[in-house]
């Protein structure tokens, strides 16, 4: 009687050990120091390399100049991107509309190119600045020598993203893509 038992207790126990089913593999980062989605960065350290980042305000792209130890990786980059304005650049009224940190599942870069891979569901999310959302990402990324266009995938397909114009494009994207929306100075 216990022997039947046992398989049945076994398929029970695993089913709710609480890990979702993914339809497809994820890319899980390792080695990157992770922040918490609700973080706000500190004030920006003092060092010898800098990273551009790009925040909004007033409707327009600013790029916000960072000094850090050393030259990040585009996905520390981009990770310092998702994590949002200092508490001294939100008192100069930038902010950002990228959603967190889970906006983005990864950015790999090829031959030039980085690669963004966006979570499924992203889209319809309510937002009315996706624009400047996608506009952050690629002026930021595009932003370092080594990176000369961002393209966007869900599951590795190329998505069509929201360009100043109102039109979709899955073409790799430059900072020259939003220039209408990055304000002067």
């Amino acid at each position: 009687m216990t022997r039947r038992l046992l398989p049945s207790l076994l398929v029970v126990l695993l089913a709710g050990c609480g890990v979702p089913v993914e339809d497809a593999p994820r890319v899980i980062e390792v080695g990157a120091p992770s922040r918490a989605a609700t973080a706000v960065p500190s004030a920006a350290a003092s060092g010898p390399a800098a990273e551009s980042l790009y925040l909004i305000r007033d409707g327009s792209l600013v790029a916000v100049q960072r000094r850090l130890a050393a030259e990040p990786d585009p996905q520390h980059l981009l990770g310092d991107l998702l994590a949002g304005p200092t508490e001294a650049e939100q008192d100069r009224g930038l902010g950002t509309a990228l959603g967190g940190r889970d906006v983005v599942a990864s950015v790999e870069l090829l031959a030039g190119t980085a690669y963004v891979e966006l979570p499924a569901g992203i889209e319809n999310t309510g937002r009315n600045d996706d624009v400047l959302a996608f506009g952050q990402i690629v002026c930021t990324l595009t932003s370092r020598a080594d990176i000369t266009g961002v393209v966007f995938t869900r599951q590795g397909a190329r998505i069509g993203v929201p360009l100043p114009d109102a039109s979709l494009s899955q073409d790799p994207l430059r900072a020259a893509d939003y220039a209408t929306l990055i304000a002067n100075g």
